[in-house]
């Protein structure tokens, strides 16, 4: 055997794109369960979202330069197994490091939370990318295969990386814990580098790693769970009030999504849910049935409230989410029947399947962390929503803003934009543009109560109405539509 093939020693063409693809496939699935470790700290947005791609895209580069780097400087043979051990030992002390972070910093330090999941990936995945430039190296033998090598083994790479992804995103997050998840992960990265290691190497080279590997596992294990329950799309949890016996409140990663009297279904905690409650009252007589229809299901407490409120009333609702119609089942009360239909669902899927002049009512209150998402904004959403209300049906939109309220006062324009009679009620304070906060957006074809909802709303909440009163709040905001809905950006509270 020549000089240049030596190094092809104990590692076989299957072995090579069995590690290629598995090394790829793992970079992923560690990206997309590190998105899930940081939602419950910092809330699922497109910037986080696209921070947390960035950092795996430069992890992979950077270990993808290194690796090369380090092929031709030293032996493959005696780097590829500590290589994948020591990555895999690193990949289990991923989980604890976040969450103890993320308890840490409880109530704020956003960039403490993503600083630690940014190293505690980057590292890593860095590791785990290197190993196919490794590979590469130790399969070539001749110049003149440089092409057919390379050209395969990346290849393979990145059908391992679009597996990662497919298995993460359909199998594994919707079947398993995210703790269950980096456990099984870095277990399988520290076997497969052990034993590379030990017949590469020997016993003695696996050692540390190992260690390494038993101290991250046992972190893993005694790491903080913020969340009771783990859903397809959040950290849920439900806490019940101190000052009620029979209120509960549903978290969904860090934000108060919504809140349940079990008693007294009546009983609206949140000052925006109450606004729902003022509009309908003025729009409708006490005890008129309704056929509703609400995008967005969290704790389901405006169906309970319509159900208790009015006897006989429909509720249809569509919730994305699995995790939380089976928490809503399992410990707020709900119960699917003729007055509460109960739909795992996408939201503009399920508006675009209603039949026209079918509901009296249509209740917007859908979130992914503070953002509405950007599909259910659009001026073509709100069109269909205008479609499926009969004449006088009311449209009711829950926004969150903060600082110049640019999603807001956007969100307005584009319902305004369908509708021909609008009014927004939040705080005097929120609606000065002095702080931020829940705004409801009010839409009808007919004219609006706007007496009977002062009347109704007191002094706890102000409305701007009128087609005036409208422009000025809204001033230059875009209208949002399919093809431009920056939803996130527009929520940043620094952009002007």
């Amino acid at each position: 055997m020549s000089e240049t093939q030596a190094p092809v020693r104990g590692i076989g063409d299957k072995l090579a794109i069995g590690l290629s693809l598995g090394s790829s496939a793992a970079v992923m699935v560690l990206e997309l369960v590190s998105l899930r470790l940081v939602a419950p700290y910092l809330g699922l947005t497109l910037e986080t979202n696209t921070a947390i791609i960035g950092v795996a895209l430069a992890a992979i580069a950077t270990g993808a330069a290194m690796g090369g780097r380090f092929a031709d400087s030293v032996s493959p043979v005696r780097t590829l197994g500590p290589l994948v051990l020591f990555g895999g030992a690193l990949v289990l002390l991923v989980l604890p490091v976040v969450r103890w972070t993320g308890e840490a910093v409880r109530g704020g330090g956003s960039n403490a939370v993503f600083l630690a999941v940014a190293v505690a990936m980057f590292v890593p995945a860095s590791l785990l990318a290197a190993v196919t430039p490794m590979v590469t190296k130790l399969r070539l033998s001749t110049l003149a295969q440089t092409g057919t090598v390379v050209g395969r083994l990346s290849a393979y790479a990145t059908v391992g990386a679009i597996a990662g992804t497919v298995l993460t995103g359909f199998v594994f997050v919707a079947k398993v814990p995210t703790s269950v998840i980096v456990l099984c992960l870095g277990g399988l990265l520290v076997a497969t580098g052990a034993i590379l290691t030990i017949v590469l190497r020997g016993l003695q080279a696996a050692t540390r790693p190992l260690v390494l590997a038993l101290v991250g596992t046992g972190l893993t294990l005694l790491a903080p769970r913020p969340c009771e329950v783990e859903t397809a799309y959040h950290c849920a949890r439900i806490e019940p009030d101190p000052a009620r016996a029979s209120g509960r409140t549903l978290y969904l990663d860090q934000l108060r999504h919504s809140y349940v009297d079990l008693a007294d279904p009546t009983h609206l905690e949140f000052q925006y849910t109450k606004n729902f409650g003022a509009v309908v009252d003025s729009r409708w007589p006490a005890g008129q049935r309704l056929d509703a229809l609400h995008v967005g299901g969290g704790g389901l407490t405006m169906p309970h409230w319509l159900t208790a409120t009015r006897q006989g009333s429909h509720n249809k609702v569509y919730e994305i989410d699995p995790g939380v119609i089976a928490l809503d089942r399992a410990e707020l009360g709900a119960k699917p029947g003729p007055e509460l239909d109960l739909q795992t669902r996408d939201g503009r899927l399920g508006v675009r399947s209603e039949p026209a002049d079918s509901r009296d009512l249509v209740i917007m209150d859908a979130f992914g962390g503070v953002a509405v998402p950007w599909h259910l904004t659009t001026r073509e959403v709100v069109a269909d929503v205008r479609r499926v209300l009969r004449p006088g049906g009311i449209y009711l939109v829950n926004v969150i803003d903060f600082g110049p309220q640019n999603f807001f006062k956007a969100e307005a324009r584009t319902v305004a934009a369908e509708f021909e009679h609008l009014a927004v009620v939040s705080t005097e304070e929120a609606l000065a543009g002095e702080e931020g906060g829940n705004f409801v957006v009010v839409a009808s074809d007919q004219p609006l109560p706007i007496a009977e909802l002062r009347a109704r709303l007191a002094n706890r909440a102000a409305v701007i109405d009128g087609a005036e009163g409208i422009r000025a709040l809204v001033g230059d905001a875009p209208l949002l539509t399919d093809d431009f809905a920056p939803v996130d950006q527009l929520l940043t509270p620094f952009q002007g």
